[in-house]
């Protein structure tokens, strides 16, 4: 058997090795540390819109400051009933009149059973002179106690049934919703599952949690890309919260044509629910009654605010209408 017998110089590193080892190091060191920032990229891209998920289904609420007696001085009792489907217990007060007939606030996102920058005790006293009893009560979110969770309108629609319900109990007369922003939205989601039980509405700044307006409002929060933004919360949502989006019949809901008259009203500075939407959907009801009024320079449920005499006047004429040719 052969042998090889090694220098001392066949031992020592080429010159090509010399340069090389160190580069290759260097490569794989940057190589690393790309991988490691995309990463992190990634992880506070996720993060971030995770974030956003959260918060959307948990709004930060007031507490109540106030009460129909201290606020306007009319007499009521607080109420509590459950949802239609059964999963929560609402609170509220009842402001009773000497009248069956009934008007159910339905409060937007954000906001609690008083929304006192609509505001909503000037309209329940205006309700009250009208000889209207009102329904004033929190969809299931408002009080961390509940453990609910904002939904768009699909748990909301079962709290407003429940409200429905309770009122059919104590009265054989005709019911009326009057919502604002999101709760206008409910309202509609709620006549697609028991229109028959409502006589009719008024939509004040009417939203919905549809793909369009979910960008429109991130956006005027942060900048943000439509891409991949709005794909990303729409992820995130279902899978911290327990509920999908994509559940919102926004479709069905911009599409139908009501059985009830409804009496749309829109600003045309709202920014965070364009109120073409609105036209649109007016334009869908065959109801004789159904109105709409846009009115100009108008803010997102802000719009008693910019005109309180017509509002009260146009919104009263409205449901004396309806009820003047109801037979019950």
């Amino acid at each position: 058997m052969s042998t090889t017998s090694l220098s001392p110089n066949s031992l020592q590193p080429t010159l090509e090795q010399v340069v090389t080892r160190p580069l290759l190091r260097k490569k794989r060191l940057v190589l690393n540390i790309l991988i490691s920032f995309l990463i992190l990229c990634i992880s506070l891209l996720l993060g971030f819109h995770a974030y956003i998920a959260w918060t959307l289904a948990r709004p930060h609420i007031e507490p109540l400051h106030s009460d129909p007696m201290r606020a306007v001085g009319l007499p009521y009792n607080s109420v509590t009933f459950p949802s239609h489907n059964g999963t929560s217990n609402l609170e509220g007060w009842f402001i009773p009149a000497h009248s069956d007939k009934t008007v159910i606030f339905s409060h937007g996102y954000g906001g609690n059973r008083e929304e006192l920058w609509v505001p909503l005790y000037n309209l329940a006293r205006e309700l009250h002179l009208q000889n209207y009893n009102v329904l004033m009560f929190d969809y299931g979110y408002v009080h961390p106690g509940n453990k609910r969770i904002m939904t768009g309108g699909i748990q909301e629609s079962q709290e407003l049934l429940g409200a429905i319900t309770y009122i059919k109990l104590a009265s054989s007369g005709p019911i009326y919703i009057w919502g604002f922003s999101m709760g206008a939205g409910t309202a509609l989601q709620t006549a697609l599952q028991s229109g028959n039980d409502i006589s009719g509405m008024i939509l004040d700044s009417t939203f919905l949690l549809n793909p369009d307006t979910l960008y429109h409002n991130m956006k005027q929060v942060v900048n943000v890309p439509k891409f991949p933004s709005l794909p990303l919360v729409r992820l995130f949502f279902p899978l911290l919260n327990g509920v999908s989006l994509h559940e919102v019949p926004y479709n069905k809901v911009t599409s139908t044509a009501y059985s009830m008259p409804i009496f749309f009203i829109h600003g045309t500075e709202d920014y965070k629910a364009p109120y073409g939407m609105v036209e649109d959907m007016f334009k869908q009801q065959k109801e004789s009654q159904s109105k709409l009024w846009i009115i100009p320079k108008a803010q997102h449920e802000l719009l008693y605010r910019a005109e309180p005499k017509t509002y009260v006047q146009r919104t009263m004429s409205f449901l004396n209408g309806i009820t003047a040719t109801l037979t019950y």
